[in-house]
Parts: structure tokens; C-alpha cells; sequence
């Protein structure tokens, strides 16, 4: 049994550059697995939101002032000290989240890359030169930092997930308050705020207000939040997006998937029966990536079912903090009791189970459905389960409507052995991502990542984007003589 490092300075404490009890209920962080009580947590209410927000916005002119350098050097001791906490985090990531250990490492390590990126970004190009027709003129933009940033964040993958917007945020000179999931608030929160703390980020630039709905809507709605980064489910987006578009805000917003794993008949059906058990069962299927849809063509359908299904039926169930198994926990007794409702409501339909479909609390079975149809909840609903449907089509027309019967746009992938073929259907796809012999849930932290429809608002984290999402541009024009006009 692991056991956490921490001192747990941060049990019944709000991160405000100082850690302070919070004038909300405390409540407890619980394992998923369990049900037990971890530690408890303080919340933020209106009061401390607004308090938050007030000192970031003291904070951020200095740090912003910072040269490159010394923002840099900050950043990449965050870097050094997430790989030295490592065996922390992954505890926590295990116990809150339900996460087996090989995807609570995996996280770990893609934040670590996160971090070298944002550290190198304070000494990139922060402007471009433009030509003028005015004599004697030079036109520049320059990026400037936004000023408060608010990162709301999910706990399905809470480290990665916050960190994807706090640090590139805090790299390009702004300061940040971090809202975590209550599910996820110590791994996804706390611990990072004692982090940055160490690695000397200066006093009131970062913060970490634990809470529940009305702690995130405090934070939307406060003028002096001038973006929100937001990650989670579309309903809560859009209101989300409402908010911010009343107030002129800022807003990048990464929402839900329903994501397609096509296989044409002409693909690799062990290797595309591989890519769809990962895509569909990897972290119970509790991912916005996750391979939702399985549109198989008819001549490929029957093998590929039973495939997909030995490779369910060997998937071990159960708690990941004491023993070796692929499937954690759901993150609570309710969506595992979702999933368990929408299996059976498209069994009612006519869907047949061919591996799987049974709950035991929070855990579910890695689940295989065969002949799912579009009217059934498990092609239109985002599942966020273990439950791989399959749909079989005919043509690549067929499939390609299928695809984008969806509202959402997220991700998507295509298996085939015909390059042209599958690049041709590819790019009918209304998805932000698309892998070709690979499957949906592809994250590579130097890429633009993002999706269409209901699955964002089109902004994107990840390399150059994170310039366009996480600043704003001034135009300067510089006369060397002063203009002299006819009035």
C-alpha cells in the first residue's frame, strides 16, 4: 500500500499565496473506491473568491514584470519538483480518482512535459513587425498578459488537466486561481499549489479555492477574472460561455465527446480491435477522448465484435490502491449507476450484450454492445463508462454521416490499410483531432488540442496555441517625426 509524503499543510486550508482556513462548509475527500474519508477539505465561498481574486490582481503587475529568465527558472523548478513528488501525486491521483498506477504515472509524466514546455515559453518571440504606408512609421503587436485567469478544472485527469491552462497562463505573465473538483481537490489542487510554493513563485500569483458550483460561478462572474479556462461537461460550458459573453470575457472552454472509432473493411482488425479496447475501457472510460462510438463496416463487424470482446473478458476489475487490475472505480456510486442505466436502456432497444454489463457499486465491467442503433442512448450520449458500442454501416458515405450525427466534435479515428482512402474520410469529419490507425484518446502536449461543435468553442491548449488563448494583442505604431494632419 503506498503512503503520501505530504505533511498535509494543506487539510482544511485554502492556497492564497498563504494557507488559510476558507469560509465555506469543510468537507471530506473521499476514495473512489471506497467511500472512505481521506482527509477534509476547506471551501471557498463568495467572500473568498472575491478576496482571491483581489490579491492575484495585486500580484500579477509584478510578476509580469518579471524578466524572462527569472519566470522561466520558476517554472522549470516546478518542473523538477512534480517529477520529485511524483510517488505523492500518484498516491492521491489513485486513491481520489480511482486511477490504476500505470495511468496515474502516465499523467504525472505528461505534466512534468507540460512544465518544460511552459518554461520555455517566456523566451519566445512576444510580438510581430508590420509594414505601414505612413512614412517614417514602424507598426508592431505585442502579447500581454490578460491579467486574472480563472482555470476551472475536471477530475477525471485533475493534474494534467489544471496544469494544461495554470502554467502557460502563469509562463506568459498572468496570475491564476484555480477552482478543483472536489473529487480531485488534493491531487488536482492543493498539492500543486505547495509546489509552486516551493519552487518560489511569488506570493498571491497562484491560487487554489477548493468548491463546489457556486465557488466556480463566483469565479466566472467576478469582472476582475478577465478569462476563464474551463474543462468539463457541455452543459456547464454553455453556461459557462453565456456568462462570459455578457461580460466581454475571455473564454476557452473544452467540453464533452462522443468520439467515433471507425474501421473500414480493409483495416487491421487486431490491431483496430487493440486501438478500440484502449480508446473505450482506458481510466473506465472516464475520459472526453474516449472511443464512444465503434462504426464498424458490415464485412468487418462480426470479427471485430468478438475480438473487441476477448479483450474485454480479460480486463480486471477492482480497487487499484490494493491490487493489480486494468479498471479502477467509477469516480462515484451515481455515473457508475448512469452507465449501468444507459446499458440498459439500449438493451431494452434492442442491443445485445457481448461482453461485460454488470456493476458491482462503483465498478463496471469492461462492456462490449452489439447492434447498437442511433435512436439508443449509447450511440447518443456520451457515456463516460467502460461500454464500448458497436454500430455497423455500409458505405464510407454511410459512415461519414454517422460520424457527424453527433453534435459533438471532439476527436475521432479511422482504421484502414488504404492510406487515401482513409485520409479522403479523414477529413469529412467534423472533429477537432482525427487519428488515422490509432485511436481517440491522443493528447501530445506541443499540439494545438481541441474540438468543434459542443465539444468547445474552438479554442485551443497546446504549443503556439497556447499564445493565442492565454494573451492579448496591442497594436503600437511608432512615428519618428510627428504626424502633421490637414485639420
Amino acid at each position: 500500500m503506498m503512503t503520501s509524503t505530504s505533511g498535509r499543510n494543506w487539510e482544511n486550508r485554502l492556497f492564497t499565496g498563504e494557507w488559510l482556513p476558507g469560509r465555506g462548509d469543510s468537507v471530506p475527500a473521499r476514495e473512489a473506491a471506497t467511500g472512505a474519508t481521506l482527509a477534509m477539505l476547506a471551501t471557498a465561498d463568495t467572500a473568498d473568491v472575491a478576496a482571491s481574486v483581489e490579491i492575484a490582481r495585486q500580484a500579477q503587475a509584478e510578476w509580469a514584470g518579471w524578466s524572462f529568465d527569472r519566470r522561466a527558472e520558476v517554472l522549470r523548478r516546478v518542473a523538477s519538483l512534480i517529477r520529485e513528488r511524483a510517488a505523492e501525486f500518484n498516491h492521491w491521483n489513485i486513491r481520489e480518482c480511482g486511477s490504476i498506477p500505470a495511468k496515474a504515472e502516465w499523467e504525472i509524466q505528461a505534466v512534468y512535459e507540460q512544465a518544460q514546455m511552459a518554461a520555455a515559453m517566456p523566451m519566445q518571440p512576444v510580438g510581430e513587425v508590420y509594414p505601414s504606408a505612413m512614412p517614417g512609421r514602424m507598426n508592431y503587436c505585442q502579447r500581454l498578459p490578460i491579467g486574472v485567469v480563472g482555470v476551472i478544472a475536471p477530475w477525471n485527469f485533475p493534474i494534467l488537466l489544471s496544469m494544461r491552462s495554470v502554467l502557460p497562463a502563469l509562463a506568459v505573465g498572468n496570475a491564476v486561481v484555480l477552482k478543483p473538483d472536489l473529487q480531485s481537490a488534493v491531487c488536482g489542487g492543493l498539492l500543486l499549489a505547495e509546489v509552486f510554493e516551493a519552487a518560489g513563485l511569488p506570493r498571491g500569483v497562484f491560487h487554489v479555492l477548493p468548491g463546489g458550483p457556486q465557488t466556480g460561478a463566483d469565479l466566472v462572474a467576478h469582472p476582475d477574472v478577465k478569462m476563464i479556462s474551463f474543462t468539463g461537461s457541455t452543459q456547464v460550458g454553455r453556461s459557462i460561455g453565456e456568462v462570459c459573453g455578457r461580460m466581454l470575457k475571455k473564454v476557452a472552454l473544452e467540453l464533452g465527446g462522443n468520439n467515433p472509432l471507425v474501421v473500414l473493411d480493409d483495416a487491421d482488425l487486431e490491431v483496430a480491435s487493440s486501438c478500440g479496447a484502449w480508446g473505450a475501457f482506458l481510466h473506465q472510460g472516464q475520459i472526453c477522448m474516449q472511443a464512444g462510438r465503434h462504426l464498424v463496416q458490415r464485412g468487418a463487424a462480426e470479427r471485430y465484435i468478438g475480438l473487441l470482446a476477448e479483450r474485454a473478458s480479460r480486463l480486471a476489475v477492482g480497487n487499484p490502491a490494493t491490487e493489480p487490475v486494468h479498471l479502477g472505480p467509477l469516480i462515484n456510486l451515481r455515473q457508475a449507476e448512469r452507465v449501468e442505466d444507459i446499458v440498459q436502456r439500449s438493451v431494452a432497444l434492442g442491443a445485445r450484450i457481448v461482453a461485460g454489463g454488470r456493476r458491482r457499486g462503483p465498478f463496471f465491467e469492461a462492456t462490449v454492445l452489439a447492434d447498437v442503433t442511433p435512436e439508443m442512448p449509447a450511440f447518443s450520449e456520451e457515456i463516460f463508462g467502460p461500454v464500448a458500442p458497436v454500430t455497423v454501416f455500409d458505405t464510407d458515405e454511410e459512415a461519414v454521416a454517422l460520424v457527424n450525427r453527433s453534435p459533438y466534435g471532439l476527436a475521432a479515428a479511422v482504421h484502414g490499410s488504404a492510406m487515401g482512402r482513409a485520409s479522403a474520410l479523414a477529413s469529412k469529419l467534423r472533429a477537432g483531432m482525427v487519428h488515422i490507425n490509432d485511436q481517440t484518446v491522443n493528447n501530445e502536449f506541443h499540439i494545438p488540442f481541441g474540438g468543434m461543435g459542443a465539444s468547445g468553442n474552438g479554442g485551443r491548449f497546446g504549443g503556439p496555441a497556447n499564445f493565442e488563448e492565454f494573451t492579448q494583442t496591442q497594436w503600437v505604431s511608432v512615428s519618428h517625426k510627428g504626424i502633421q494632419y490637414p485639420f
